[in-house]
């Protein structure tokens, strides 16, 4: 599952526990209309999480069904079709966040899943709109992951200040974001402040595990490694690369700084 995927699905099912048959019987479900929609709300965010995107469909379209009021089942719409991802569902997927906003201009949840998606779809200065607000919502659980993909939209807008403030806010609240400290280093390599990049950088690893570091992390280890002249640690993240990615992109990106010696660290 890729990174933005995880994003999107750990937004989604944030808050949709899924209510087993024995808490709620189908008489007092067909008696109340709208506690029978936000169980199927509740299962379709299951199958969502899954990736059944087909059940949870049927599902949400039976919740609408028997209510349209309720502003989380149109959120789950957007957020399936925008999982979904053919360039049809995707554009479809605004109309439901607009009218899950409508109906309910305050929740976080519906302001961060209608971030990332504009986020996705490359309309970066509605996407910072959209975050600032649901990073700003105290108490949200969800705020890390606000303030990150806020981070990630400040670059974009070329505003690596207010990125780089997203970030550490996101850190601030959840001292575990690996994402944040992996972000927070490659600004400050981009800065050519290579002592700090390589302290952000130990922060991941410290979160993440030497083991468990992606081929864009060990990648950036690398170059800071090289950066501050710590030849054996450069040594140890490239065997690391070539072992667990040899086809991507970043160990072909090593392999060109080996034989190509005006080949510029990046």
């Amino acid at each position: 599952m890729s990174a933005v995927k995880t994003l999107m699905v750990s937004c989604v099912a944030v808050g949709c526990t899924l209510l087993t048959a024995c808490q709620t019987t189908s008489n007092q479900l067909k008696a109340d209309p709208k506690k029978s929609a936000q169980v199927r709300t509740q299962m379709a965010a299951e199958y969502l999480r899954t990736g059944d995107v087909d059940s949870a469909k049927r599902e949400l379209d039976e919740a609408l069904k028997k209510d349209t009021t309720d502003p989380t089942t149109y959120m789950m719409m957007a957020v399936l079709l925008q999982q979904e991802g053919s360039p049809n569902n995707v554009a479809k997927a605004e109309s439901y966040f607009k009218k899950a906003l409508s109906l309910d201009r305050t929740d976080p949840q519906i302001r961060n899943n209608y971030g990332f998606y504009l986020y996705q779809i490359g309309r970066f200065d509605d996407a910072r709109k959209e975050l600032l607000i649901a990073a700003s919502t105290l108490g949200y659980n969800q705020r890390a992951l606000a303030f990150e993909t806020l981070g990630r939209t400040y670059q974009k807008l070329g505003d690596a200040e207010n990125a780089e403030q997203s970030y550490s806010s996101a850190i601030k609240v959840n001292p575990d974001s690996s994402f944040a400290y992996q972000s927070l280093a490659d600004i400050a390599y981009q800065k050519a402040q290579y002592r700090n990049a390589l302290a952000q950088y130990q922060n991941y690893v410290r979160v993440m595990g030497m083991n468990n570091q992606t081929n864009v992390a060990l990648w950036l280890g690398i170059r800071i490694a090289h950066a501050n002249g710590d030849n054996i640690t450069q040594q140890v993240l490239a065997n690391q690369l070539r072992a667990k990615y040899p086809d991507s992109q970043e160990y072909q990106n090593y392999l060109q700084q080996q034989y190509n010696t005006e080949a510029v660290w990046k």
